[in-house]
């Protein structure tokens, strides 16, 4: 009964919440331009995200979501984004195998449409036209990179 009873105490101080959600960082070039605006609008858009994590202290992470989003049309590049959104999260009595997956997954679907919403603002503000950024399936991210750094392992015990 008694370790029933700590199992529920456990589960009641298991907490997450965020604490500040901000910008770190944020650039817009438009290197082409105004020779851009001339050109026939089919763009290629190209997204690069990554996501770390860094420890702040007693159950505190500051979490930082980076989006760069290059457009090019005919090889040519008409803007470049990059975003460096980040988060302090509070996150209390997670199990360690969790806690990873909370931090890459739970925290980056959170700080996601922040950077969406920023980027579509700045390149509207920058005279393009509104760019939507599809939504981002972080858990299998996850899943993926979990992956190739299991076979990278594999490979260099093999070797």
């Amino acid at each position: 009964m008694a370790e029933k009873k700590d199992k529920i105490e456990e589960k009641k101080d298991t907490q997450f919440s965020i604490q500040k959600i901000y910008i770190k960082d944020i650039s817009f070039e438009t290197p082409n331009s105004p020779d851009t605006f001339k050109m026939e609008w089919k763009p290629v858009v190209d997204m690069h995200i990554t996501n770390e994590a860094t420890p702040l202290g007693e159950d505190l992470f500051d979490v930082v979501l980076s989006v760069t989003i290059t457009v090019k049309i005919d090889d040519k590049i008409v803007y470049l984004v990059e975003i460096n959104q980040a988060g302090i999260f509070l996150i209390k009595n997670i199990p360690e195998d969790i806690l990873g997956r909370m931090l890459a997954t739970s925290c980056a679907n959170i700080l996601f449409p922040f950077a969406r919403e920023a980027i579509s603002d700045i390149v509207t503000r920058g005279g393009f036209p509104q760019l939507l950024v599809s939504p981002v399936n972080f858990d299998a991210l996850y899943e993926q990179q979990k992956k190739q750094a299991a076979e990278q392992a594999k490979q260099n015990t093999t070797h």
